[in-house]
C-alpha cells in the first residue's frame, strides 16, 4: 500500500505559520502522521508494520517517558507536551488499517479516515470532545490526501466519493481562531473534494495562492 502524506512538509510549514505560539507542537503532531505514513508506504508484510505500529502506542504509553527517547519525532511531541495530545492512538488505528488490508473497501476507507483524519484534528485542537463538524474535517482531508498520493485510480475515486459524502457534514462549521490551520487545510481540502480534484503532490504555485487566499478571507 502506498502512504498518503507524503509530501506534506511544504504544507505543513505554511500551516505552521498560521498556529502561533502552538507552532511546534502542530510541526510535532504532523511529523508524527508522516512518520506513520512511512510505515503504510514501506510494510509489504501486514505483521512486521503492526508491529511498528505497536511500538508507537508503546512510545505514548511509557508513563516513564524513556521508550525512544532520541527518536526526532518522540522527542519533538515530548517537548511540546504533543504526546498527550487526543487522537494519537486513534491516528495509529487509521494507518493501521492501509497496513493490514490489501483490498480496501468502503468501510475500511471510512475506518482509516476516521482513525487518521479524525485522530489527527483532534490532536491539533488539543480536544477530545470535538464537533462533528470537525471529525468530518478530518475525515474528509484524510482521504483527499490519500487520493493524491495512492497510484490505484479506482482507490482514490472511492476516497474522492466518500469524502463529498462527508462534505455537508462540515456545513455551519464555526472555527475558533485557535484553530485556523486546521480550517485553512480543511477548506482546502473541500473545495478539491467539491470539484474532483485529489490533493496536489509538493507545493504548487496554485495552491500556495490558494492557501493565502484562504488564510485572507476564508475561502
Amino acid at each position: 500500500m502506498s502512504g498518503a502524506g507524503e509530501d506534506l512538509s511544504p504544507l505543513v510549514t505554511v500551516l505552521a505559520a498560521h498556529a502561533g505560539p502552538q507552532a511546534a507542537r502542530h510541526r510535532a503532531l504532523w511529523a508524527f502522521d508522516a512518520r506513520l505514513a512511512h510505515v503504510a508506504r514501506t510494510t509489504s508484510e501486514p505483521a512486521i508494520g503492526q508491529m511498528r505500529l505497536a511500538w508507537w502506542n508503546d512510545v505514548i504509553d511509557d508513563a516513564d517517558a524513556r521508550k525512544g527517547r532520541g527518536e526526532p519525532v518522540v522527542d519533538a511531541l515530548r517537548a511540546t507536551g504533543a504526546m498527550t495530545a487526543p487522537g494519537l492512538v486513534a491516528m495509529i488505528d487509521g494507518w493501521e488499517i492501509l497496513v493490514v488490508e490489501p483490498d480496501i473497501d468502503v468501510e475500511g476507507l471510512r475506518a482509516y479516515a476516521i482513525g487518521r483524519g479524525g485522530g489527527l484534528f483532534r490532536a491539533l485542537a488539543d480536544t477530545a470532545d470535538a464537533p462533528d463538524w470537525l471529525e468530518a474535517a478530518g475525515q474528509l482531508w484524510a482521504l483527499w490526501d490519500m487520493a493524491g498520493h495512492v497510484g490505484d485510480v479506482a482507490l482514490a475515486d472511492a476516497a474522492l466519493a466518500l469524502a463529498r459524502e462527508i462534505a455537508p457534514r462540515m456545513d455551519g462549521a464555526r472555527w475558533p481562531r485557535t484553530w485556523k490551520p486546521l480550517r485553512i487545510v480543511a477548506t482546502l481540502a473541500r473545495q478539491d473534494v467539491l470539484a474532483g480534484r485529489r490533493a496536489p503532490l509538493g507545493m504548487p504555485r496554485a495552491l500556495a495562492w490558494r492557501l493565502l487566499r484562504i488564510a485572507l478571507v476564508g475561502r
